[in-house]
C-alpha cells in the first residue's frame, strides 16, 4: 500500500503500527534490472539484491565547508555531501538494477551545518509557508526508503522535527521512541518493503529503526514529559519476532548506536549508548545492521548471534556522506520460502565521485542564501587568533569561548543569591582550524568556534570537585617522562579521548605535569594568585553536553543547576560580538594553564 503520512501520524502514537511501503517494486525495469533478472533466472532460484546505508549526513548536502565557506578537506581528503552519494546511488542501481536495491540512513540528518542551522532558525522550515528542509529535498530527490532517527534530531526541538518528518518521502523510524504518557511509538518503529524476483513470491524486507537511549539526556528539555527512549536490545527483542511473523524474509536494523557496548557517559545513561554490536549478539533474527552514532567507518563487522550461531553483518559509513555502506544478499527459494543464503557488506568512498548536477541544481539557490549569510560582517578584531595549539597551550581563542561563556552566566546570576560567587568557564577545542582573522569578524569565524548546537547551563561546584574536574580532563595526555622527546602530534588524545572531551578551565590558574600519570597532574592550582580551597563555591559556566553527562566528567551532572537557557552557544558568541563590535584579545586572554614536567614548562 502507499505509505500516507498523515494517516500514520494519526494513529501510531495510539497503535504502533507498522508502515508498509513497496515503492521498490513499483518503478519500471531498466534494461539492467532485466539483464539481472535473467541472470538470477537462470541460476536456479536465487535472488541478489543490495541495501545502500548512510549515517551521521549532519546536514551535508554539499562538498563544502560553510565554517571555513570553501571546499571541505581533511588530511584524508575526504569528501561529504548527498551530492556525491546521490552519483554512487545512481552507479549502484544502474549496476544492480533499481527494483534490486534499497536506500536506507541510520540517523543524525537534521544538525551540523550552518545549511542545516539556517533552515532550523534562521529561516525555519516550521514557519508559515517556510521552506523544505534541503535534507528532506535531497533525500526525496535520491529516493531514500527509510531512515532511523538520530539523536541530534531532537536538538532544534520536536516541531522541528516533526516538520521534517512531514516534509520527507519515506519513513523516519524510531521502534524505541515512545511517547511519554502511552508508553507507544511515537514514530513508526519498522518499514516493510517489497522487492519483486523472477520466480517465487516477492522478497519481504523490514527494516527496524533504532536511536539513541542518550536522547533523554542531551536533550532533556525538548523530550521530557513527551518521550521517552528505552533500550536498543529491549525493543528490537519485542520487534524482530514480530517482523519476522508478518513474513519478513529478510530484517535489517537501522541504528543510530555504534558498535562498541561502551557508553562515554557512564551512569548518567541508564541504557547503553553503544548497543549495535550487544543487539546482534543478543536478538535472533537479525540479518544485517547498519551502525551510527559513533563516526566511525567499518566496511564489515561480522557479529555471531549467541541464540543462533547465525553471523550478523555489521557495517557503518563513517559521517557525512563520506561513504556508503554496500549490503549484498543472497537469498535462496526453497520449500515455498526465501532463506538468506549469504550476506557481505563493504563501503565506497565518495571522493571518487562527481557531484550529482541534479542535486547541485535542485539545491543551488539553498546553499547560496547560506553562503551569504555565513558572509554577513559582524564585528572586528584586533588581531588574529587561530586554534591550532588550543590542545596543548592556552590561546586566546577558547579564552574568547570562555570569556563570552562566563560573562553571560555572571549576567544571568546578577540580583540572585549566587551573584557574589566567582564564575569559572569550560570549553573544549572543538576544531583544530577555527581562526578569527584580524579585521573584518564574519558569522563564519564566529560559528566556526562552536560547531555543535551545545545551550549553557550554570552548575555550582566546589573547589575540590573543580580539582576532580580537571584531573580527569588531564588524562587527555599522553604521559610523557622529563627529557623525553615531545611531539605534540603524538601528545594528545590518549586513549582515544577526543578533542571535545579535552576542557580548558577559565578563571583559574593551574599546571598540568603530563609526567605523573592520570589522576595525580594538577598542581599550583589558585584562583586570584590564591590556593583553591576545597571547600570554596564556584558557578562552572558549562554546555549542556558536559552537564547532562557528555564525556563523563565527574561531580558536573549532579551539581546544582543555578540556571540554563536554550540559546546555542554558537550564537551566543556571535550576538557578542555584534554587541561589542570589536574583538580585542588583550581585554580577555591570557595564559592560566600550560603543560609541565617536574615543575619545567613543556612549550
Amino acid at each position: 500500500m502507499a505509505f500516507d503520512r498523515r494517516t500514520f501520524l494519526g494513529t501510531s502514537a495510539a497503535t504502533g503500527a507498522a508502515v508498509v511501503l513497496t515503492g521498490a517494486a513499483s518503478s519500471p525495469a531498466s534494461a539492467a534490472e532485466g539483464a539481472a533478472g535473467a541472470a538470477s533466472a537462470a541460476s536456479s532460484k536465487t535472488y541478489a539484491f543490495t541495501v545502500m546505508g548512510t549515517t551521521d549526513l549532519h546536514g551535508n548536502v554539499f562538498n563544502w565547508d560553510y565554517f571555513t565557506d570553501k571546499e571541505f578537506d581533511d588530511k584524508a581528503h575526504n569528501d561529504v555531501g548527498l551530492a556525491k552519494i546521490s552519483t554512487l546511488v545512481n552507479q549502484v542501481r544502474a549496476e544492480k538494477g533499481r527494483r534490486n536495491t534499497l536506500l536506507i540512513d541510520a540517523g543524525d540528518t537534521i544538525q551540523g551545518t550552518q545549511l542545516s542551522y539556517y533552515y532550523a532558525k534562521v529561516d525555519p522550515i516550521t514557519a508559515r509557508r517556510g521552506p523544505v528542509h534541503p535534507m528532506a529535498q535531497a533525500m526525496n530527490a535520491i529516493g531514500y526508503d527509510a531512515a532511523a532517527l538520530g539523536n541530534h534530531e531532537f536538538n532544534y526541538g520536536i516541531p522541528v522535527l516533526r516538520k521534517f518528518e512531514e516534509q520527507c518521502d519515506f519513513p523516519l523510524l524510531g521502534a524505541n521512541a515512545l511517547d511519554a504518557k502511552t508508553l507507544r511509538p511515537a514514530f513508526p518503529p519498522y518499514s516493510m518493503h517489497r522487492l519483486r524476483t523472477p520466480h517465487g513470491r516477492d522478497v519481504k524486507v523490514a527494516v527496524l529503526g533504532l536511536t539513541n537511549p542518550g536522547i533523554a539526556i542531551w536533550d532533556k528539555a525538548n523530550v521530557q514529559g513527551k518521550m521517552t527512549f528505552p533500550g536498543l536490545e529491549e525493543q528490537a527483542a519485542k520487534y524482530v519476532p514480530r517482523l519476522r511473523s508478518l513474513g519478513a524474509d529478510v530484517v535489517i536494523v537501522s541504528a543510530h548506536s555504534g558498535s562498541s557496548g561502551t557508553s562515554s557517559y557512564g551512569d548518567q545513561l541508564p541504557y547503553i549508548e553503544n548497543a549495535a554490536g550487544l543487539v546482534a549478539e543478543q536478538v535472533p533474527g537479525i540479518d544485517a545492521i547498519l551502525v551510527g552514532h559513533a563516526h566511525t567507518e567499518i566496511p564489515e563487522y561480522r557479529v555471531k548471534n549467541k541464540a543462533t550461531g547465525k553471523d550478523v553483518v555489521l557495517s557503518e559509513p563513517l559521517k557525512w556522506g563520506q561513504r556508503l555502506t554496500l549490503f549484498d544478499f543472497e537469498l535462496t527459494w526453497a520449500k515455498g520460502c526465501w532463506s538468506v543464503a549469504k550476506v557481505s557488506a563493504r563501503v565506497l568512498n565518495s571522493n571518487a565521485a562527481v557531484e550529482d548536477p541534479e542535486i547541485v541544481r535542485l539545491l543551488s539557490d539553498e546553499h547560496r542564501k547560506v553562503v551569504s549569510y555565513v558572509n554577513q560582517v559582524i564585528g572586528t578584531s584586533t588581531q588574529a587568533m587561530t586554534s591550532a595549539d588550543g590542545p596543548v597551550k592556552d590561546v586566546a581563542i577558547i579564552d574568547l569561548i570562555n570569556h563570552v561563556q562566563a560573562e553571560t552566566v555572571k549576567a544571568a546570576l546578577a540580583g540572585t543569591e549566587w551573584a557574589a560567587l566567582p564564575v569559572l568557564s569550560q570549553a573544549s577545542c572543538f576544531s583544530r582550524t577555527a581562526s578569527i582573522p584580524a579585521g573584518q569578524v564574519t558569522i563564519k569565524d564566529a560559528a566556526g568556534l562552536y560547531p555543535f548546537e551545545n545551550t549553557l547551563e550554570a552548575r555550582l561546584l566546589t573547589g575540590a570537585q573543580m580539582k576532580a574536574y580537571l584531573e580527569f580532563s588531564a588524562r587527555y595526555y599522553v604521559r610523557t617522562a622529563p627529557g623525553e622527546v615531545v611531539d605534540p602530534a603524538k601528545l594528545t588524545n590518549a586513549e582515544g579521548t577526543p578533542d571535545y572531551n579535552y576542557d580548558a578551565v577559565y578563571g583559574l590558574a593551574y599546571d598540568i605535569d603530563v609526567s605523573q600519570p592520570a589522576g595525580s597532574r594538577i598542581t599550583g592550582l589558585s584562583f586570584q594568585g590564591k590556593p583553591v580551597d576545597p571547600a570554596a563555591q564556584f558557578v562552572l559556566a558549562v554546555n549542556n553536553y558536559r552537564a547532562s553527562g557528555g564525556g563523563n566528567f565527574p561531580h558536573v551532572p549532579q551539581a546544582r543547576q543555578l540556571w540554563a537557557n536554550s540559546e546555542e552557544i554558537r550564537n551566543t558568541i556571535i550576538q557578542w560580538v555584534k554587541a561589542k563590535g570589536t574583538v580585542d584579545p588583550a581585554q580577555f586572554a591570557s595564559v592560566d594553564w600550560r603543560l609541565t614536567r617536574a615543575g619545567i614548562p613543556v612549550f
